[in-house]
């Protein structure tokens, strides 16, 4: 059964701060509903969104504030990493509290100050894809990961553990829990430089949330870019589409079709409306609901039932605000919140 959000509102993850109360005190202030634990790579190198998730991964070390692969025992390292996979070891995938803050402080105020957690009817996390994470990393010959199937399924596995940790580190507080997978690199799919087949990310996403599914997590994908959303709307075990629908409205409502099966199934679509890098005082929330508006009524007409897709709408930022000026995610949250209570009085 489909959840009754009827435009609850969330984050993405990054924020441009180095203090992580400074990041929650905002997060808690206007999405106190959905909050979620702040990545802060001004803060650290080690809470940028791959080196952040890379802890007993194989054959990964950190060299010059970057990650490196290194070839040296890779049937050693893989050995001892599926060993700790079936065994289920979730404290081996740990997130360490060097490389989320964010993650750290979020639990410590849940605990200290128990009237944050009244308004809460989920807790989103988060992790970077494993396509994200096996582009963006290359291995001794200059080749990323992407290309190397064996080391790919283990940062797929890798990465489903560290989620599955998540999920146990915040189990405390007895609120079900959102997982988004942050799946930027996708936005090139279909290009002559993505080398993935369709199939191939089909079921690497339908492994990793399948794993997430057996917990009773929301599980859902955070793309910035434009791509080929029916990627998303085929995976039975996603629960969450969440798309940049200040610059992509127009493309994202093509995929009209699948969306409807999704909704049907009673999947959950996350509108990021309000802009990131374009943010400015110009806009207004009236303005960013009648964009919002102008997509629902799209979808109107291809088919779509207006009433799944107002009970199953989040919003959110149309992207991280890691990269932004400090005085921007204020005005940014105070925003999305004011369309959020908006949205919550839609007939």
């Amino acid at each position: 059964m489909k959840p009754d959000l009827r435009g609850l509102a969330t984050g993405v993850g990054s924020l441009p701060f180095k203090d992580p109360v400074q990041a929650l005190d905002l997060i808690f202030k206007y999405l106190p509903e959905i909050p979620f634990w702040p990545q802060l790579p001004r803060r650290s190198f080690l809470e940028g969104m791959l080196i952040q998730y890379s802890q007993n991964i194989p054959c990964l070390s950190i060299a010059d504030d970057d990650l490196i692969f290194h070839s040296r025992n890779i049937d050693a390292e893989l050995e001892r990493f599926y060993e700790k996979i079936i065994s289920q070891d979730l404290e081996h995938f740990a997130i360490g509290a060097g490389y989320a803050s964010g993650l750290y402080e979020f639990r410590r105020m849940l605990r200290e100050n128990p009237q944050l957690l009244n308004p809460v009817r989920y807790i989103k996390c988060h992790i970077t894809g494993p396509f994200t994470f096996s582009a963006s990393v290359k291995d001794d010959k200059d080749v990323p990961l992407l290309h190397e199937p064996v080391l790919r399924q283990a940062i797929i596995k890798g990465l489903a553990m560290k989620a599955l940790w998540q999920v146990r580190f915040f189990k405390e507080f007895n609120k079900k829990i959102i997982m988004f997978i942050d799946e930027p690199y996708l936005a090139s799919f279909g290009s002559a430089y993505t080398p993935v087949t369709r199939e191939e990310v089909v079921k690497a996403l339908a492994e990793l949330t399948l794993d997430l599914k057996s917990e009773d997590v929301l599980t859902g994908v955070h793309c910035c870019g434009n791509t080929d959303w029916s990627i998303f709307t085929d995976i039975a075990s996603l629960d969450i589409i969440n798309f940049d629908a200040f610059n992509f409205m127009e493309k994202f409502v093509l995929y009209a079709a699948g969306l409807k099966k999704f909704l049907n199934r009673n999947g959950i679509i996350c509108w990021g409306v309000v802009p990131t890098q374009e943010f400015s005082a110009k806009f207004t929330a009236a303005g960013l609901i009648d964009k919002l508006n102008s997509g629902i009524d799209a979808l109107k007409n291809k088919g779509v039932v207006v009433e799944e897709l107002l009970s199953g709408m989040l919003v959110s930022p149309s992207c991280g605000l890691g990269s932004l000026d400090v005085s921007k995610p204020e005005p940014i949250f105070r925003m999305l919140s004011e369309i959020s209570s908006l949205l919550a009085k839609k007939p």
